[in-house]
């Protein structure tokens, strides 16, 4: 660039460059270093609009040429967005991968198949003291599927299509899979939740799941 001949310059030395010549300058210099670095051809941002000029569809910029445009991709802005779509992309790719696995996951566990009903022991209880009726179950599951753990839920007469309702039943389910779900008829009175008579224990050593729990003492008529 010539600075030669320019207002406060010396002969010899070059003049002082005005803003609008060393923007040009900077502009060319990035220009230059963007053409060696870029091929446009594989530059996703990289549009030619139908008027002929040329956009980025990263910064959603307008260029007359594509000097302008390879100038603009090593500028503040240019940079910044690639980095916030960079981060999006890496968290975009992280939650993808981790839905996978989910599905992944679920499909796996879909693959299971039933092997028959576990062996179980029931055993009544009676405290006499609170004259609380319970039951003590354990439920064995020497082939269970690796890293699963026993379920098991109280459901209502009406919600099992097994048998008519009966109000005066409800059942007790143990699931684990590959084994066949399970059920125990058992009357329909309110559980006790207190830790003392209410708990359930996961031995996996054994395989062998236990569940206690014992009914609220009915009041006595009055």
């Amino acid at each position: 660039m010539d600075f030669q001949n320019r207002a406060g310059g010396k002969t010899g030395s070059g003049g002082n460059a005005s803003y609008s010549d060393a923007n040009a300058d900077r502009r060319e210099r990035l220009r230059q270093l963007a053409s060696e670095m870029i091929d446009l051809s594989k530059d996703p941002y990289f549009m030619k609009n139908h008027l002929g000029g040329y956009e980025c569809k990263l910064c959603l910029t307008l260029h007359n040429n594509e000097g302008s445009y390879l100038a603009h991709t090593q500028g503040k802005k240019h940079q910044q967005n690639l980095a916030r779509r960079a981060a999006k992309d890496s968290a975009d790719s992280q939650l993808f991968m981790q839905q996978q696995q989910q599905i992944q996951s679920k499909s796996e566990i879909k693959k299971f198949v039933k092997i028959g009903s576990p062996g179980y022991k029931v055993t009544k209880q009676f405290d006499p003291n609170s004259g609380q009726l319970g039951f003590l179950f354990q439920i064995d599951y020497p082939d269970i599927g690796i890293s699963v753990i026993p379920r098991h839920r109280f459901m209502s007469a009406y919600e099992q299509k097994i048998e008519a309702p009966d109000k005066k039943y409800q059942y007790l389910i143990f699931a684990a899979e590959p084994y066949e779900t399970i059920s125990f008829k058992i009357p329909s009175k309110e559980v006790d939740k207190k830790e003392d008579v209410f708990w359930f224990d996961w031995n996996k050593e054994t395989k062998q799941f236990y569940f206690q729990f014992a009914f609220k003492p009915e009041k006595p008529q009055s």
